[in-house]
């Protein structure tokens, strides 16, 4: 039974759940279990309280015996990515000043996943306060990657992405500030979908509320489905995020299988950047499922703005106004790649700032000028395979040297500064065995769309048949 288990859909596992076909106590022993047994292969987890979660479960099975209400997650063990808050557990965000942080509540969306009846397990790595797009740290090491354990499973919700591949955890959170849900979904083969800002309520950082807009919370998930049952959960306002947005009064699971037809899709193979062959062949591939589904696609070369520099200026002021105290007492104790980052918010001025929001427009009216054109646009989710899981990342791909470090990240930042919501599938394997993903993105407050497309896209080339062993 455990077998059958390990690699079986959140959304089918709270159906047994619900119709009392397996218990809370079973799955959580089997997920104890699968934990002791990978993850000292893949180093996916910063905290664990493994006892708590089993008698968290026990209680369960009581309640469900005696027909109480539960949530519709009930029973299902959940990881909570190490850059949010779960009460019990120290949230270190991957940085040694923080080893001892031990926040008093719940974010937002971790106490409405409570609420459902999640059961959380475990933090899962990330790299210092989610800075790089893999996921190592001076407090944890590298997180490495299920499909070969040489590679990184990207970042920053790599532990997430790790466990969610390996057949460890149904469900886990992660967050996207630059791509950091659709960068380890795309590198482990799962899905993650990167909402618009405000549609899931952020919970103030270390007491301070952020302004640049950017970052969202989220999940990495197995299938199409568990994602709309995640959202289903935590998207709605909350009055701690007076950006979050009210409740969109569907429900994300009733709607996958309404994907409109005949849908106008635009195709942008590259952004004008280089793309690993293999990678791009199997995007190619991934893309003309929707053309075979009966959709208008459409190959697109639209000159794309550069907005890498923008987005570094903008992240990089808000962790040094969030944290400079910490980084002067503790200056030693940082990672040298963060800090070095960081402190370089402190030569950006008003006028370096206009300048980035300039472009920051630029790259908005680009969106604009595409989906008042078509429904959706498909590109790669990234340009390569899984890179070495202590990095760097990529310098060169297919032999050619990259102009600017973040061409190895370029199709999903751009996104973060629009703040279309996108999502990542699995488009194919590369020639050696690593998955590479495909972007759907679509327009504002369209999670939706992106879903639907993504679920019909899932059901058309299946992936969730297919996992590492380990």
């Amino acid at each position: 039974m455990a077998e059958q288990l390990h690699f079986k859909p959140a959304y089918e596992l709270a159906a047994m759940i619900a119709k009392r076909e397996l218990k809370p106590s079973e799955l959580m022993a089997v997920t104890i279990k699968r934990i002791e047994t990978i993850n000292p292969k893949i180093n996916a987890f910063a905290a664990m309280r493994l006892d708590d979660a089993m008698a968290e479960a026990r209680a369960l099975d009581e309640k469900i015996a005696r027909r109480e209400q539960v949530g519709p997650l009930a029973g299902l063990p959940l990881g909570v990515k190490d850059l949010e808050d779960a009460a019990g557990f120290p949230t270190t965000f991957g940085s040694k000043p923080f080893r001892n942080h031990m926040p008093k509540e719940d974010s937002v969306e971790v106490a409405r996943l409570k609420a459902a009846g999640a059961i959380v397990v475990g933090k899962t790595t990330a790299p210092e306060f989610g800075y790089t797009a893999f996921t190592k740290s001076l407090l944890f090491g590298p997180t490495r990657n299920p499909w070969n354990l040489e590679r990184t499973p990207g970042g920053s919700s790599g532990g997430t992405s790790a466990a969610i591949s390996a057949g460890v955890l149904p469900l886990s959170t992660g967050s996207d500030g630059g791509g950091s849900i659709r960068i380890p979904a795309c590198y482990t083969g799962a899905y993650g979908l990167k909402c618009t800002y405000g549609r899931i309520p952020n919970g103030p950082m270390l007491g301070m509320l952020g302004w640049n807009d950017t970052s969202v919370l989220g999940c990495v998930t197995r299938t199409v489905r568990d994602t709309a049952l995640f959202l289903d959960q935590v998207v709605g306002y909350h009055p701690i995020d007076p950006d979050s947005v009210p409740h969109p009064g569907i429900s994300y699971q009733a709607v996958l299988e309404r994907l409109p037809k005949k849908l106008r899709i635009a195709f942008h193979p590259d952004f004008g950047q280089i793309v690993q062959r293999d990678v791009a062949r199997e995007v190619e591939k991934a893309a003309a499922v929707f053309k075979d589904l009966g959709h208008d696609l459409n190959l697109i070369h639209d000159e794309v703005p550069d907005t890498g520099g923008v987005w570094m200026r903008i992240g990089a002021t808000q962790s040094y106004a969030n944290l400079h105290e910490m980084m002067e007492k503790h200056h030693d104790d940082f990672g040298r790649a963060w800090i070095a980052g960081t402190e370089a918010a402190q030569r950006i001025t008003w006028k370096h700032y206009g300048a980035a929001y300039r472009r920051r427009n630029e790259f908005s009216q680009w969106c604009r000028r595409v989906f008042e054109r078509f429904d959706l646009l498909l590109t790669p989710t990234l340009p390569t395979e899984a890179f070495p899981a202590k990095g760097p990342m990529p310098t060169e791909i297919n032999g050619v040297p990259l102009k600017d470090p973040l061409g190895a990240v370029v199709f999903t930042y751009p996104f973060n500064l629009s703040g279309h919501p996108a999502a990542s599938v699995r488009a194919g394997l590369t020639d050696s065995g690593l998955p590479c993903g495909l972007q759907i993105v679509a327009e504002r407050w369209r999670e939706d769309l992106v879903l639907q497309a993504s679920y019909a896209y899932e059901r058309a080339r299946p992936w969730n048949n297919k996992w590492p062993e380990l």
